[in-house]
């Protein structure tokens, strides 16, 4: 929202879930009509093996830099948390951003990672979708109470701004779950085409409204201050948000093995084209886990790798395979109806990558990492008879 503006922000959030639910659908059609059970399976089925690598090296892309992110995310939440603790300041050991991603990596991911199969992290995505509630519930409190105070920043509310491409990235990463989506078909009791749309439209939909409910609630708070980890925006003294950061924290945690399972297929796709013994599937794993770890520590602005990871992988895999696949695998001309909306979006996919790489070198991100935003300062340095300054930056006392 702070990219594109939020008007058409909302609008490019709506337009992206649009496409994610047709190109998932379009997706499983392709896998039918070709024969196929996974993502590069089809791919390699309808463009060959320049294609099956190409697909490859894109479904791993996206879950490995998410696993990197979520890392990011991790760090950057718990090390707040933990400073609510008394005994834990600034200093403290676990205030460090490398040894909360070291802690949590060894005792959560590592282990929720290691399973075999995907179906047996049910209950694991069920306490990540609770606590997704609760982590909203937090925002939108905080926009009522925090966000009135904060003075919004200039052009806060025109319709559109110029970095609206760059948004459709952050979008993308957001919505795509096109690199584990036959592993979810395929987990079904009933794998059928009926139970796959009921599936794909419920999930979409229930994303798309959280996204927007996030997106509004944050945006209005924050306006042009807004990061891409959200939280980065709150200040530490606040009890509410601290409890926000803990369930988001915990969430990420829970979504990270998924990510894993993916680009853990995908090298078992590429390299070994069988199933792993118990001993390649674990080392294979603490490869993956650890490697991921390692890049989180090295670097900490999360929206342009989040910005990056959408335009080099998201928009490939969402608007272009897909389409090219399937026009690739249905029969008749390419100007057939049927192909019409395929040919637009692998089109309007080649502009967005283009277009997006473009704007990311030329407006890069400003990452403000671990340090407390200027108006949580001050109600630090405000003067005895500012009311209304220490009312806003203190939310804890509200």
């Amino acid at each position: 929202m702070n990219q594109a503006g939020l008007p058409l922000g909302l609008l490019l959030l709506v337009g992206v879930a649009v496409i994610t639910d047709y190109s998932i659908i379009l997706l499983i059609k392709g896998g039918n009509m070709s024969a196929t059970s996974s993502y590069q399976a089809l791919v390699r089925s309808a463009l060959g093996r320049p294609g099956f690598l190409l697909v490859s090296l894109l479904q791993f892309l996206y879950p490995f830099i998410a696993m990197v992110s979520y890392n990011m995310t991790v760090g950057d939440t718990l090390t707040k948390v933990f400073q609510r603790i008394p005994g834990v300041g600034p200093d403290h050991m676990l205030a460090e951003r490398s040894v909360v991603i070291s802690m949590a990596t060894v005792l959560v991911t590592l282990p929720l990672s290691l399973p075999r199969h995907i179906g047996q992290l049910g209950k694991v995505s069920l306490l990540s979708m609770v606590l997704t509630l609760a982590i909203l519930l937090v925002v939108a409190v905080r926009a009522a109470t925090l966000g009135p105070l904060i003075p919004p920043t200039e052009d806060a509310w025109v319709f559109a701004k110029l970095n609206a491409i760059q948004a459709v990235g952050v979008l993308s990463f957001a919505f795509i779950c096109h690199h584990n989506s036959f592993l979810m078909y395929h987990s079904l009791q009933r794998p059928t085409l009926s139970a796959w749309l009921r599936v794909t439209h419920v999930s979409v939909g229930t994303a798309a409204a959280a996204s927007a409910a996030f997106a509004v609630a944050g945006y209005t708070t924050f306006t042009g201050h807004t990061q891409g980890d959200i939280f980065e925006n709150y200040c530490r003294e606040d009890d509410l948000v601290t409890f926000g950061r803990f369930c988001f924290g915990l969430s990420i945690m829970t979504t990270f093995p998924l990510e894993c399972f993916v680009t853990r297929e995908v090298l078992s796709n590429v390299f070994y084209q069988r199933e792993l013994s118990s001993l390649e599937h674990v080392a294979l794993t603490l490869l993956l886990v650890a490697s991921s770890c390692t890049l989180s520590l090295l670097y900490d602005c999360l929206g342009w790798v989040m910005e990056l990871n959408g335009v080099l992988s998201a928009i490939p895999l969402i608007f272009i395979l897909p389409s090219a696949c399937f026009l690739k695998l249905s029969p008749g001309r390419w100007f057939h109806s049927e192909k019409l909306l395929p040919s637009l979006l692998l089109l309007a996919g080649g502009v967005l990558v283009l277009s997006g790489l473009v704007l990311s070198g030329l407006f890069p991100h400003s990452c403000t990492h671990g340090d407390e935003p200027s108006y949580c300062n001050a109600s630090r340095t405000a003067p005895p008879g500012s009311h209304r300054v220490q009312t806003t930056f203190n939310p804890s006392i509200r």
